[in-house]
């Protein structure tokens, strides 16, 4: 009988989950000391690319995941991590990826600023929304107890008071918020992958015994978020520059901020930990590699000037 991963809660400690959330806060403060209003202006000066991108982000992935888990017909609980992921914001080294595809990355610069101020709502909205339809999922969430509120207290913890923090510090001091990009991008990088260690090595015999299957699941889902960002992008007859900015925006999402979520809303439920943990790695690991090959042809259209961006 196939063990079942709906009944399986990984344990982690508080303290843990407490250094998790400070470095996700610290990502988003590093990620605001390179942003300036240009960058949210920039989205209605390019309405059409923006609206692109986060149709993309918001819309078509999470639609495109249910269809994807309606096929695969995975345990809930995966299926339930594959949701969350896909209504989550873009991750911030879309942008470093971006510039080394060569792609537009003011543009993935706006698009990771806009999308984290809309995931307060457009992530807990879309998760509703959508997990509705997901076969078997409905009496899982009643058991965990999960409150909506609190998910969107969680968020705007995480994602909306450092970014603001940030965009103020970058604001009032940019000499000081220029020497500190560097320094904050590493640290909360290096807490994240430490986290991640840890936390694959304290369930490791869960996570191997369900490695084939995650490596397989993430994989395809990950492609499909890279094939929608190209594809709406394609249809929109977007240059290619854009359409390399929003591909990549729409592939690297926010795993970090979906574990933080898992183990404070959803009960650590052993599927959805192990998809968000696993994608974590996975989208860094593609990501990297899609950014070099595009990296080799230089897109259509010139390239805009470069914005502010996380550097590694």
């Amino acid at each position: 009988m196939e063990e079942s991963l709906d009944q399986v809660r990984l344990q982690f400690c508080e303290n843990g989950l407490s250094l998790l959330t400070l470095s996700l806060a610290l990502v988003m403060f590093g990620v605001a000391l390179h942003l300036s209003p240009a960058d949210f202006r920039r989205v209605w000066a390019q309405p059409k690319a923006a609206f692109v991108g986060l149709s993309a982000q918001f819309l078509l992935l999470p639609a495109l995941t249910v269809a994807l888990a309606w096929i695969w017909q995975p345990q809930p609980s995966l299926a339930l991590g594959m949701l969350l992921v896909a209504c989550c914001p873009g991750g911030n080294m879309s942008n470093f990826l971006t510039l080394m595809a060569r792609g537009n990355t003011a543009l993935s610069v706006s698009l990771t600023a806009a999308g984290s101020v809309l995931a307060l709502f457009l992530t807990p909205v879309n998760f509703a929304l959508w997990q509705r339809v997901l076969p078997g999922t409905s009496a899982l969430l009643e058991d965990i107890g999960m409150n909506a509120g609190q998910l969107v207290g969680s968020l705007f913890v995480m994602l909306l008071v450092p970014l603001g923090l940030g965009l103020l510090v970058a604001g009032r001091f940019p000499d000081a918020s220029a020497r500190l990009r560097k320094p904050f991008n590493r640290l909360s990088l290096l807490i994240f992958f430490a986290f991640l260690v840890f936390a694959i090595q304290s369930n490791a015999g869960l996570f191997w015994r369900w490695a084939g299957v995650l490596f397989l699941l993430v994989l395809v889902h990950n492609a499909l978020a890279y094939l929608s960002g190209f594809l709406l992008s394609k249809a929109f007859g977007l240059p290619s520059a854009d359409v390399r900015a929003i591909s990549i925006e729409t592939g690297i999402q926010n795993a970090g901020l979906a574990l933080v979520l898992i183990f404070a809303h959803f009960d650590g439920l052993g599927g959805m930990a192990l998809v968000a943990g696993w994608w974590g790695i996975w989208h860094i690991i593609s990501g990297f590699a899609l950014a070099r090959w595009l990296s080799r042809a230089q897109p259509r259209s010139s390239l805009e000037p470069l914005s502010p961006s996380p550097e590694t």
